[in-house]
């Protein structure tokens, strides 16, 4: 019986009047996850982009993980830092060219820089159109305190402040000795997170990592998807992965799937959602879709320049949650109430 209740703990449950809800976070379906933070407002991977994507409304912020020299988590998208830290003149002497996960990449590295050195580091913004007033102010944060951030932030607003880290290149971290999931799971459980009923989902792309952690912890776990391509070090490739069948392996050790939102909803106007959805609920999957963002650059065309119309699309194809960069907008184009910034 207690096994049945904990299995019950992380699934989307039915409040009054017929609400599903992310039992964790007591928010509603489907999730606002900030991708990055509030990454259309703020350099991305900030404690100020994770605190206004909370303050805007989001219920879940996403950190990606990667390792300093000193086996220290912090937050970047990759570990190549080049395009959003400073690092190039304050160490331009770092500089090298790099395989990771068999791509040739020149630039700055985090493997290649102690927790110390990285802290006198400044974000900075990394796509061109967007606002760069915000550059310089920020440092780079470790994954300590961004669990410290969202527990102060749950407090103060009276439900849960969800976490979703992602682990980055976890094939290529373990080959140089610098493994992410240890450091993971004991930041977990020093934050009390590493149970089942947590608000905690772990992303990977990489389903070898997801099966190695569905080993070690209860926490939810989602396995990302693109359209085609296998994961590093596997032979099971992402479209098999989206079949009917691949699902339900998915379900043997993941809790959702995390798709490129193309894969429900296709760009082109007119065309209906794909078959996925139904598909993963029916697997027992929840279904999460990346990434939504208001930039007229990332906007299909058949949304008329209107992100609600995005947002409201992609809940009436019944995902159960949405990445984006711009969490205030989600959370207007779902109804929902909006928070100010600061």
């Amino acid at each position: 019986m207690r096994r049945s209740l904990l299995a019950l703990a992380f699934l989307p449950v039915a409040a009054p009047g017929s609400t599903a809800l992310d039992a964790p976070t007591r928010a509603p379906l489907p999730v606002v996850i900030a991708h990055r933070g509030a990454s259309g407002h703020r350099p991305e991977h900030t404690l100020a982009a994770y605190e206004l994507a909370v303050r805007m409304g989001a219920d879940y912020i996403e950190p990606d993980l990667v390792s300093t020299r000193d086996g220290a988590l912090v937050c970047r998208h990759e570990n190549e830092i080049g395009g959003t830290t400073d690092v190039a003149t304050r160490f331009p002497d770092r500089r090298r060219r790099a395989v990771i996960d068999g791509d040739t990449i020149s630039g700055w590295f985090t493997e290649d820089f102690t927790l110390a050195e990285l802290r006198t580091l400044r974000a900075r913004e990394r796509l061109e159109q967007r606002s760069h007033a915000w550059d310089g102010q920020f440092a780079i944060p470790t994954f300590d305190e961004v669990l410290a951030l969202a527990a102060r932030l749950g407090r103060e607003r009276g439900r849960p402040v969800g976490v979703y880290p992602e682990t980055k290149h976890p094939s290529h971290f373990r080959r140089i000795g610098l493994p992410l999931e240890p450091p993971l799971l004991a930041s977990l459980r020093r934050a009390g997170l590493d149970r089942r009923d947590a608000p905690v989902f772990i992303q990977s792309f990489e389903r070898t990592n997801l099966v190695a952690l569905r080993a070690r912890t209860r926490v939810r776990l989602v396995q990302l998807v693109v359209g085609g391509g296998t994961p590093p070090g596997d032979t099971v490739g992402y479209a098999s992965m989206r079949t009917p069948a691949g699902l339900r392996a998915m379900r043997r050790y993941a809790d959702a799937i995390g798709a490129e939102k193309r894969l429900v909803l296709p760009s082109d106007s007119g065309a209906a959602p794909t078959t996925l959805v139904a598909d993963a609920h029916a697997a027992g999957l929840l279904v999460h879709v990346w990434t939504l963002r208001s930039d007229s650059a990332f906007l299909p065309a058949r949304w008329r320049g209107d992100p609600a119309a995005e947002v409201r699309a992609f809940a009436a194809a019944g995902v159960d949650g949405v990445f984006t960069d711009f969490p205030d907008a989600a959370v207007q184009g779902l109804g929902r109430e909006t928070r100010p910034r600061r």
